[in-house]
């Protein structure tokens, strides 16, 4: 049970009356791009209530269940806001997520040193003392383990890049040399990556197609993929596709300060979500994850 959210209900409409404690109709549906694995609608009540609805044929399993999950845990606190999850249907068939309807808008002024603090904020937010998290979830569609660890070597080397290599061994998209310098990162992680003074509730899959500008003009943070981790791996992910202010990184130095040696982290912690994009699109990816993976088993 998702605190907030209604479950069970098959019929979109009851499941969101309700979610909102009164009888609604639906009187416009407007399909809108939603993804390669999803159905995506904006739904309008006759009350004037619009919801954004994902749906698909229930072939990812636990997909928006996780999901509602992580909105959840981002719209509990401090940090920048998420749609609030209202409803959820789940069956081998079908399943849908509906979710608060974010009218979108135009940058603040202040969007990028705002979004940036705001992150902070959610990093130094408590809420775990180990790695991990309650449930797993979804990278994309490859499933993310979240099985607590009490360090975040083990974490990282088990449930992030010693997963993503065994899926690449069973579908032979990585080359005998690779896979073995993946494999030599994994058994010395302790000589790379730091353990972070706490676990942090992570995005975990931000980068610049997963927030959008609210109709307050600040960042709204969407399709999340949440654990508790080192914040760090927040951060370089926003590096490894571009797109964000110089002024965003400079807001979130200010309000936490990253630590040494970050810079020299920052692939490594993307050799995950390009080991991730190589299982899962292909080798246009291979050059990339070989490169760093050989440049850091050295």
């Amino acid at each position: 049970m998702i605190k907030g959210v209604i479950e069970g209900k098959g019929d979109v409409a009851e499941a969101v009356s309700e979610a909102v404690g009164s009888p609604v109709r639906v009187v416009d549906r407007r399909p809108v791009s939603g993804g390669s694995i999803n159905q995506t609608s904006v739904l309008t009540f006759d009350t004037g209530l619009r919801v954004f609805l994902k749906q698909n044929s229930g072939r990812y399993e636990g997909l928006f269940a996780a999901e509602a999950e992580g909105l959840a845990a981002l719209h509990a606190g401090p940090g920048p806001t998420a749609p609030r999850p209202l409803a959820l249907y789940q069956s081998a068939e079908h399943q849908f997520l509906a979710l608060e309807y974010i009218e979108s808008g135009s940058r603040a002024p202040d969007f990028w040193s705002s979004f940036g603090q705001s992150l902070a904020e959610l990093h130094r937010r408590p809420g775990a003392d180990r790695f991990g998290f309650e449930s797993d979830n979804h990278i994309g569609r490859t499933p993310q383990i979240n099985t607590f660890c009490d360090t975040w070597c083990e974490f990282f080397a088990r449930h992030r890049l010693g997963y993503q290599i065994r899926l690449t061994e069973r579908q032979r998209s990585a080359d005998s040399r690779t896979v073995s310098a993946v494999m030599q990162i994994i058994e010395n992680l302790d000589r790379y990556l730091p353990e972070p003074e706490q676990p942090s509730l992570l995005h975990g899959d931000l980068w610049g197609g997963n927030y959008m500008v609210g109709a307050d003009g600040h960042a709204v943070l969407i399709d999340p993929a949440v654990y508790y981790g080192h914040r760090e791996a927040d951060l370089a992910m926003t590096e490894l596709f571009g797109g964000l202010s110089p002024q965003f990184y400079a807001a979130y130095n200010e309000a936490w300060p990253l630590d040494k040696g970050y810079r020299d982290r920052v692939d490594l912690y993307n050799l995950y979500h390009l080991l991730n994009h190589l299982n899962m699109f292909g080798s246009s990816y291979l050059g990339s994850v070989r490169s760093i993976a050989q440049r850091y088993a050295r």
